[in-house]
């Protein structure tokens, strides 16, 4: 359910060759998913196919730290926003039957929402809607958000907010939206959006192993969630509070068989998805972000929720899946891994992660870093210096600890990148650079 601004600014470079070419695919894909194990801890299930073939399904790191249980292709996560392309299913479905149209205002379904007769389905699929997105409250989402809330009081959190911008003029990820295409389709089914997705998706795939209530799930293959370097789970977001924005659990042998009946048109039609794979604004479709790589339409999305982050890669022309689940959330780790996946998968070179050896640098050269420091003209990345260790702060982000390689040169362990400051003729600092795969410069305030 996060928005993916500085997950997708925070993907790595630092990397050592991978000397694997004479290995197998699969024997590639478990190299590199070793290296991201131990390099950067990753925790989870991953599953691989492509031609109709699966060629790659294995777990990494504990489901249950304190028992000390390992997580495998039966685990079953938390994957936050990867709900939203189902409650784009049941949509389209529901217009494909005619029952509602996608043109259709939100006035039609919540008479008394404000500004609802200028807010279509559509705009709400696509995040052009203008709706204040109800998890930007940090105060909720800490201290309330484990707790079941009732759909009017849900959508009362966000109801009377003054709408971000003009409905269809600008893209703005909102959860909010698709807490109200949830309700939309409770009104017209006549059911809980819950037992509509059972019904429509889960039951007719045999997707046997996804649910929603993940606080009251009681099996032996629940993963924890957990901070990174934490031995404690993390609190539940209760599934009344990200309801169709987010609640979904289920396992990577389940979002396969998701994989499997898109391709097959047994869910949609190939119109329908057609409409799903068609990007708007910021190139986002209904449920899914959408890019042309190689000549190839990529459809993917990612999930975060506490103590989870997900993500998965799909390209439909080569029946390529990439499914990545994970209890110890590294947002940025899992995009890449996601397309160092793909990038072996159509014969690149990739590279795996390397570690990183910090050094110690005197306080007063530390604090000549300190400062802010502005990437674009709403966003600005923060340098502190507390107790004797440098940290970093994006807008809207957590801190994140700068490790120094040596003089001017800072690593994260939190994700794969670098920080490189730039001095001026005097040998003052004048910018930073932020290596991530590519060089995103930082001018200092």
């Amino acid at each position: 359910m996060r928005n993916r601004h500085l997950i997708l600014l925070l993907c790595c470079q630092c990397l050592a060759t991978l000397p694997v070419a004479a290995q197998t695919i699969p024997a590639k894909l478990d190299s590199l998913l070793d290296a991201y194990a131990k390099v950067w801890d990753y925790t989870g299930s991953v599953l691989v196919s492509t031609k109709g073939a699966v060629l790659f399904e294995k777990g990494y790191g504990y489901k249950n730290k304190e028992t000390r249980s390992l997580n495998d292709s039966n685990t079953i996560f938390q994957i936050g926003s990867i709900t939203k392309q189902f409650t784009s299913a049941i949509i389209l479905q529901l217009e494909e039957q005619k029952k509602l149209s996608l043109q259709d205002s939100l006035a039609k379904y919540i008479p008394d929402y404000p500004n609802g007769n200028k807010i279509t389905i559509e705009q709400l699929l696509t995040h052009t809607a203008g709706v204040y997105n109800y998890t930007n409250d940090a105060v909720f989402m800490k201290n309330e958000s484990m707790h079941p809330i009732s759909r009017d009081s849900l959508i009362a959190r966000f109801k009377y907010k003054p709408l971000d911008f003009t409905p269809g003029e600008k893209f703005n990820y909102s959860n909010s939206g698709y807490e109200l295409l949830g309700y939309i389709i409770e009104k017209v089914t006549g059911e809980s959006y819950f037992q509509a997705v059972r019904q429509r998706i889960f039951q007719p795939l045999h997707m046997d192993h996804s649910g929603f209530d993940f606080t009251d799930l009681h099996s032996p293959d629940k993963a924890l969630g957990y901070a990174p370097q934490s031995t404690t789970p993390l609190p539940i977001v209760d599934s009344s509070v990200s309801f169709a924005a987010g609640a979904i659990y289920t396992t990577v042998g389940d979002l396969y068989k998701w994989d499997r009946a898109l391709l097959s048109g047994k869910i949609l039609s190939q119109a329908s998805q057609q409409k799903a794979y068609t990007p708007h604004l910021n190139g986002y479709g209904y449920g899914w972000m959408l890019h042309i790589v190689d000549g190839k339409k990529v459809v993917e999305h990612g999930g975060g929720i506490t103590g989870f982050v997900s993500y998965i890669k799909r390209i439909p022309e080569d029946e390529t899946c990439i499914i990545i689940l994970d209890n110890q959330p590294n947002s940025a780790n899992t995009i890449k891994m996601a397309q160092d996946i793909a990038d072996i998968l159509s014969g690149k070179e990739v590279r795996l992660p390397k570690a990183r050896v910090a050094v110690t640098l005197d306080t007063a050269l530390l604090r000549q870093y300190v400062g802010e420091y502005q990437i674009g003209s709403n966003f600005i990345f923060t340098i502190s210096l507390e107790d004797g260790h440098l940290y970093g702060q994006a807008t809207g982000q957590g801190k994140m600890e700068l490790f120094a390689e040596k003089k001017d040169l800072f690593f994260l362990k939190a994700v794969d990148g670098e920080v490189e400051f730039v001095r001026d003729a005097d040998g003052k600092i004048e910018k930073l650079i932020l290596h991530t795969g590519h060089d995103t410069p930082a001018k200092r305030l």
